[in-house]
C-alpha cells in the first residue's frame, strides 16, 4: 500500500462526493484525483522526473496543493512541502539541500521566484495550469511500497539550519490510521483546515486522515477578517476543528453567529494552557483536546482519549500502534511521575534526517525517537511535557522548567501570553526571564506580576524580572519562537 493507491482507491469509491470545500467551490474526488494524475504526467513526461527524484511544493494554501502532493507520489516522486513564509535565502537552503529540481508554485509567490538561488536547471510548475489538458497521464507509479520515501518534511531549525526528516508511505499511513482511531473519524466528517498545508500537523489531520477516510476538507479560503473565516466553517458544517491554542482563544472570545456546528476541536503545534482550555469549556459543550506530536513522528504521538476522562495540562495518552515511554540519558525507562526524555517507537517513526547520519544517530536509539522534550508520566498513562530539554533551565544546579513557570503566569489576570528563557547569571548559574504580552487595553505592573509569581513558586523558580512586548513573536503555524526571545535578551531589553 501507497499513499497514491490510498487516495485513488478512495476516488473509485467516492468518485462524485466532495472532497474538498475551498468558498463556494466544491471539488470531487474523481476531479482531484485526475488532477493529480495530470500533474503526475506533467512531472515524468514534461520535467522528467523518476521515482524517488524530490519535488518541492512551495504554495499558499489552495486546492491545488492536494493534486501536487498526491501527484508528485502518484509519479514515484518525493514531496517537499516548504513553508511559505519563509525567505528566498532560507528556500534556497532546502533546495539545494533536498535537491530539488523542480518547484510547484503560485502567483502568490512570485516575488521571491526571483530572488531563489537554486540548484543549476531549476524548473517551475505553475500551479494554475493544473488539470488544463485532457490527457491525464500514466497510472505508472502505483506500485511503491510502504518503506519508500514519501515526504521529506523541514524542521523549523530552532538552531542551525533545518533538518529534513524523511517520511515514508508507511509512516504516514500508520499514522493516519492512528488519528483515525483516536479522533473517531467518519466519511461524514468535514475537517476545516485554517492552519499551512506545508505543515506536518496540517498534512496529516488536515489532509491526508479526511481525504483516506472518505471525509470533506474545508480549506479555509479567507482568514480575515475572523467573520469570514466563521462563515466558512457554518456554511459548510465543518465538524472538526485543529487549530493551534491561539486560534481557540480567539474563538473563545469572539463573537459567533450561532451554535459551532463542530463536534471535536484539536488543539496542537504548542502547549494549550489551563486558563484557555477553562475559557472554552466554560463557554462551548464541545470538546477542546490536546495532542502532541512532531514531524519526525509523521506527527501526532499522543491525544486525550475522546470518550474521556480528561486531564487538564495532560497531552493524553499514545495513539494506537504508538508506544511512549520515559526514559534518561542512559536509555532507562523510568517509572512513573519521574521526570526524563519523551521517547516514541512505532510505524508512525521517521526513516532519519536526509543526508545527516549523526543527526539520525542522535534522534534515533534503539528503535525510540529521542523527541528532546521533557516530561513525564502518571499511573493512569496519561502524559505530560514540562519543557524542552534544551529549554530547561539550571538555577544552582536545580533543574526549573519555563512551562511549569508559564502556567502559573497565565493565571495572573490580563496576561494574555506568557513566555519564559534562561539568562546567563554568574551566581546562580542561570536565571528565568518572563517575556509577557497583556490583553488589549490592559495594563500590567511588573512587580505585581513577580508578586503574585513568588506565592506561587519557589524563589529560585520565580523569574528575575519581566519584559512587556506587544505580542510574542510565534511561527507560522504557532509555536512560540524562544530563539528571538533570548536574541531579545541578549541585546539588553
Amino acid at each position: 500500500m501507497n499513499l497514491a493507491l490510498a487516495f485513488a482507491s478512495n476516488a473509485q469509491r467516492h468518485a462524485a462526493k466532495t472532497a474538498l470545500f475551498w468558498g463556494e467551490s466544491r471539488i470531487s474526488y474523481h476531479d482531484l484525483w485526475k488532477q493529480s494524475l495530470w500533474v503526475a504526467g506533467q512531472l515524468q513526461d514534461e520535467f522528467g522526473v523518476r521515482r524517488g527524484d524530490r519535488v518541492g511544493i512551495w504554495l499558499r494554501n489552495c486546492p491545488e496543493f492536494v493534486p501536487a502532493l498526491f501527484g508528485i507520489f502518484a509519479a514515484g516522486a518525493v514531496a517537499v512541502p516548504i513553508n511559505c513564509f519563509l525567505k528566498p535565502v532560507e528556500v534556497s537552503f532546502i533546495l539545494a539541500d533536498a535537491g530539488i529540481k523542480l518547484l510547484v508554485v503560485d502567483e502568490s509567490m512570485q516575488d521571491g521566484l526571483g530572488k531563489l538561488a537554486g540548484p543549476p536547471g531549476l524548473r517551475f510548475l505553475r500551479a494554475a495550469s493544473f488539470g488544463r489538458r485532457e490527457n491525464p497521464g500514466p497510472e505508472s507509479n502505483l506500485d511503491l511500497n510502504e518503506g519508500d520515501l514519501a515526504v521529506l518534511i523541514y524542521t523549523s531549525g530552532t538552531t542551525g539550519h533545518p533538518k529534513g526528516a524523511m517520511l515514508s508511505h508507511g509512516n504516514l499511513l500508520a499514522n493516519v490510521q492512528s488519528c483515525r482511531v483516536a479522533l473517531e473519524a467518519v466519511g461524514e466528517d468535514r475537517f476545516a483546515v485554517v492552519l499551512p498545508l506545508f505543515h506536518s500537523f496540517m498534512l496529516t489531520v488536515g489532509m491526508l486522515l479526511p481525504l483516506l477516510v472518505g471525509g470533506s476538507m474545508v480549506l479555509i479560503k479567507t482568514l480575515h477578517p475572523p467573520k469570514s473565516l466563521l462563515a466558512e466553517m457554518f456554511q459548510h458544517q465543518a465538524t472538526l476543528l485543529p487549530a493551534v491554542p491561539q486560534f481557540f482563544r480567539a474563538l473563545t472570545h469572539g463573537v459567533l453567529p450561532g451554535q459551532l456546528p463542530l463536534r471535536l476541536c484539536i488543539s496542537g503545534g504548542a502547549p494549550l494552557p489551563a486558563t484557555l482550555l477553562r475559557d472554552f469549556t466554560a463557554r462551548f459543550s464541545i470538546p477542546l483536546l490536546e495532542g502532541y506530536g512532531l514531524s519526525e513522528a509523521s506527527p501526532v504521538v499522543t491525544f486525550q482519549p475522546i470518550r474521556g476522562p480528561w486531564k487538564a495540562g495532560s497531552i493524553g495518552q499514545p495513539l494506537t500502534d504508538v508506544e511512549v515511554t520515559i526514559q534518561n540519558d542512559a536509555g532507562e525507562i523510568l517509572s512513573p511521575d519521574k521526570t526524563g526524555e519523551v521517547c516514541v517507537r512505532g510505524a508512525n517513526v521517521m526513516q532519519g534526517y536526509w543526508n545527516q547520519p549523526e543527526a539520525t544517530a542522535g534522534a534515533l536509539r534503539d528503535g525510540w525517537l529521542l523527541t528532546g522534550d521533557i516530561g513525564h508520566a502518571d499511573r493512569e498513562g496519561y502524559f505530560y511535557i514540562t519543557d524542552r530539554k534544551k529549554d530547561m533551565l539550571l538555577v544552582n544546579g536545580i533543574n526549573v522548567y519555563p512551562r511549569e513557570i508559564e502556567e502559573v503566569l497565565y493565571h495572573y489576570p490580563g496576561i494574555k501570553e506568557a513566555a519564559v528563557i534562561g539568562v546567563p547569571d554568574a551566581r546562580r548559574g542561570e536565571q528565568p526571564l518572563a517575556f509577557i504580552a497583556a490583553e488589549d487595553g490592559v495594563k500590567l505592573d511588573e512587580e505585581l506580576v513577580l508578586e503574585f509569581a513568588r506565592e506561587q513558586l519557589a524563589d529560585y523558580k520565580v523569574p528575575r524580572r519581566v519584559v512587556f512586548l506587544t505580542a510574542l513573536p510565534h511561527n507560522a503555524t504557532g509555536k512560540m519562537l524562544k530563539t528571538e526571545l533570548r536574541n531579545i535578551a541578549a541585546k539588553g531589553a
